[in-house]
């Protein structure tokens, strides 16, 4: 993890002293350039909110749960948002590279940023994979790929973004910034398609669209209620880089003005993507047309024959999927070297290169691509709902660590310990602890719907057993480095 949190104050003989409740100055996000403009972090917030779990896994959802698929978005978009907004509040008390894990530390002390760490890295670790198994599921819809192995292309993607990566966290953001609207274009193109295709009834793959689809195809539960319950924790994985966005606050120049923008505009994208284009899907096409194989949108214009459209679509979701996989080696990287500078990382992952970008700690998340490249040759037709199934575990435990780092600060703030910023997480103490309970029922419905999910959830006793094993080889080093610092 990331440095221990160092004194902010300046020193006696040359300033007044600090506040008692000034926060801290976390030593890991010391060497960072700011060079994420405005429009970066705006653009890395929409790209969050709308990513692989919506192009790709949107399909294979709304096959299973039906139209009622909409509600889950909605529900899980709240909570998503809840999270992103405690982080915000987070944020603007401090900002910091190191995010949720240097708030750990602040909050729970070295074990809570250990914790929130790693699971982080669990997140983005097996997201990679998933990414990367999307990708090359994209580039099989042409017919110049479809010969070539699924790992190979898998291994082709990580490569190319990993270079992309290294480079300097401009380009970073100029990409995630162009993938971004492309993303977003290419969603308002399809809502403006479908409301007309509805609005004029035309044939789609000879169906007429309208509301008929879904009350002449079972209504909005088709299959009941348990299918909607058993693909929450998969709609929970579609949300999963909303917090990117709070890592990204540590290298611009205006985080106070920057991110509460960024992050109330979370809930109406939420709203128009992803609830709005599920039930465009939903209107379109019977559920039954849809499959986990091909991203919905494609099968959409596939079957309205438009020459190009669904190879233009295709494209799309194929960017969704790299600009996710961007996204996952750019955070862990300033997550790991945040852990490192502390000692509950390997020292490497500290290393930073001529473009101020910590490289090491890409590396090590791309080096578990590699292995996701191996899954893709041993199993290529699971290894995305397998790795999806990890990554929501991360997630979970990723969310969970953010709102109980946000209830500490709210209680620390009612004792006057610390000074909570005028952009706040609404209903606190009330929502952080719904929001707990929502993921702890997320967790009981993966084990609850038995399969891969009942299996991820019994894993869970494995992790924490690693995590602590884990602790108890880097814990003289921590406590080493915080005596330095006279921590």
């Amino acid at each position: 993890m990331s440095d221990r949190t160092l004194s902010a104050g300046p020193a006696p003989d040359t300033a007044a002293p600090a506040r008692p409740d000034a926060p801290p100055v976390d030593a890991g996000d010391i060497g960072y350039s700011k060079d994420l403009k405005s429009r970066h972090v705006s653009m890395i917030a929409i790209g969050g909110a709308i990513g692989t779990g919506l192009f790709l896994g949107a399909g294979g959802r709304l096959a299973g749960a039906g139209p009622s698929l909409a509600l889950a978005y909605a529900v899980c978009g709240v909570f998503a948002f809840f999270v992103v907004r405690a982080l915000g509040e987070l944020v603007l008390y401090r900002t910091s590279s190191g995010a949720f894990v240097s708030y750990a530390r602040e909050f729970m002390g070295e074990k809570g940023a250990y914790t929130a760490g790693w699971l982080y890295f669990l997140n983005w670790s097996t997201t990679a994979v998933a990414d990367i198994t999307a990708a090359a599921t994209y580039a099989h819809f042409w017919s110049m790929f479809s010969d070539i192995d699924q790992w190979v292309l898998a291994l082709i993607a990580l490569a190319i973004v990993l270079a992309a990566n290294l480079i300097s966290v401009k380009y970073f953001g100029e990409m995630e910034f162009w993938f971004a609207i492309v993303k977003v274009a290419a969603l308002v193109v399809f809502m403006c398609v479908g409301i007309f295709l509805v609005a004029t009834s035309h044939e789609v793959g000879g169906h007429t669209p309208g509301l008929h689809t879904i009350t002449g195809n079972g209504g909005i539960f088709p299959l009941g209620m348990l299918p909607l319950l058993l693909v929450v924790q998969g709609v929970v994985f579609a949300y999963a880089s909303v917090e990117l966005c709070g890592v990204a606050a540590g290298e611009t120049e205006e985080p106070e003005k920057v991110m509460p923008r960024a992050i109330n505009s979370i809930m109406w994208r939420v709203g128009l993507f992803y609830v709005g284009s599920v039930v465009l899907l939903a209107l379109l096409l019977p559920y039954t047309a849809y499959s986990g194989g091909q991203s919905p949108f494609v099968t959409v214009f596939d079957r309205l024959g438009v020459a190009g459209a669904s190879h233009v679509m295709n494209f799309v979701v194929l960017t969704a999927a790299l600009s996710s996989l961007n996204s996952g080696l750019y955070s862990t990287g300033r997550i790991l070297r945040s852990m490192a500078m502390a000692g509950s990382a390997p020292r490497f992952t500290a290393r930073m290169n001529r473009g101020q970008v910590p490289y090491g700690g890409i590396l090590l998340t791309a080096g578990f691509g590699v292995l996701g490249v191996g899954l893709n040759y041993l199993m290529p037709g699971e290894a995305f709902e397998l790795v999806l199934n990890f990554a929501s575990i991360g997630i979970i435990g990723t969310w969970g660590m953010i709102m109980l780092c946000s209830l500490v600060f709210w209680r620390r703030a009612g004792e006057g310990k610390v000074t909570r910023p005028a952009y706040r997480l609404p209903w606190a103490p009330y929502t952080q602890i719904v929001t707990l309970l929502f993921l702890a029922s997320v967790l009981f419905l993966m084990w609850w719907g038995g399969g891969v999910g009942r299996t991820t959830v019994a894993c869970v006793p494995l992790i924490a057993a690693l995590l602590v094993g884990g602790w108890f080889l880097v814990r003289k080093r921590v406590a080493a480095l915080a005596a330095e610092r006279g921590d």
